[in-house]
């Protein structure tokens, strides 16, 4: 099978790559000028150089593939220029579904997030039938989200073979930028988390998400979400799980979430407006922080043959990665 793969240079995308060459896969992985590559070493596969944002210039690498695994995505918790997210989570969605059905590509799979789902206040544990709307998302990332998931649903309805995936919190090795929860490992690791306020994740080994999209490509029922999680846990349970592997204390403060929403206000509004820097917290984050994003996967374990696994073994490979490559000092070794 012949798989035109973006985002194969992100987090998750490098994992869904090595999964489908393992399968056999000819890949032709889509990059940017700005990439970096070295996710992609000794991988065999073609690298197209490309936009989600110019998505016509895409076409002549969509012909001849028997499948798209749109995994790309502008994840980020704070962005000066909404718009740019905008042209690439969304109307690259929908732009790059167009090109597929009309180059002849039979099946599609999409990465969407958990993040679209309709997470409440509560400890209310959701799945794919949990009602929600645009306007329940928070920020522009999950708000983007939303809406490209959408123009997938509407592709599959019209007839095109799309299959969405949702992964929840995926965690593991090679997490190069980092993510915004390999940054939580990272502070963590760093001894940068001196307290922690009263919210829960669903967190997934991101080996299990990446095989998920090799089984999509054959089983699951187009036009449906489909949950991919592990455990749910509260912020202090995956800070205390840190602890445990590393030996690192665990922050014993609770911030309630009016002071962590001042802080964000004022890192957003100095940091980021003023000094033209990414803050370290946010008002969407600690607003998506209000509620518990706990998340069932019975549908992908039961259509896809999905494992729901403990992250310990998630969480020990991406610690071990971050101190290999030099994110943090292991315990007992000075910094360089």
């Amino acid at each position: 099978m012949k798989i035109f793969l973006t985002g194969a240079t992100g987090f998750v995308g490098s994992h869904v790559a090595r999964a489908c060459a393992a399968a056999g896969a000819e890949l032709r992985l889509l990059t940017r000028k700005t990439s970096n590559l070295a996710g992609l070493e000794g991988l065999r596969a073609t690298t197209v150089v490309g936009d989600l944002r110019q998505p016509e210039a895409l076409r002549s690498a969509l012909a001849g593939c028997d499948a798209l695994v749109h995994v790309a995505a502008d994840y980020r918790l704070w962005v000066r220029d909404p718009e740019e997210m905008h042209a690439a989570n969304v109307a690259g969605t929908r732009e790059l579904l167009r090109l597929a059905r009309e180059s002849g590509v039979q099946r599609v799979v999409y990465t969407s997030s958990v993040a679209t789902m309709g997470f409440k206040r509560e400890t209310t544990i959701v799945d794919e039938a949990t009602p929600v709307s645009v306007d329940e998302m928070i920020g522009h990332y999950k708000r983007s989200k939303f809406l490209a998931e959408q123009e997938a649903i509407a592709a599959a309805r019209a007839g095109q073979h799309v299959i969405i995936l949702n992964p929840t919190t995926p965690i593991g090795a090679n997490d190069a930028k980092p993510t915004p929860t390999g940054r939580i490992v990272v502070d963590f690791l760093n001894r940068n988390f001196p307290a922690y306020v009263d919210t829960g994740l669903n967190l997934v080994d991101v080996a299990e998400v990446a095989r998920m999209h090799v089984v999509a490509l054959d089983r699951g029922t187009p036009g449906e979400r489909h949950i991919l999680g592990g455990e749910n846990l509260t912020l202090k349970q995956i800070l205390d799980r840190l602890a445990g592997l590393t030996g690192l204390p665990s922050p014993a403060l609770k911030v309630p979430h009016a002071v962590a929403l001042a802080f964000a206000f004022f890192d957003e509004n100095f940091n980021g407006k003023l000094r033209g820097r990414e803050p370290r917290a946010t008002v969407e984050a600690v607003r998506m922080g209000q509620k518990m994003m706990f998340a069932s996967s019975a549908r992908a374990e039961r259509e896809l043959g999905f494992h729901v696994l403990p992250v310990d073994n998630a969480l020990r490979a991406a610690v071990d990665w971050f101190w290999a490559n030099g994110y943090a000092p292991r315990p007992g070794v000075t910094a360089k």
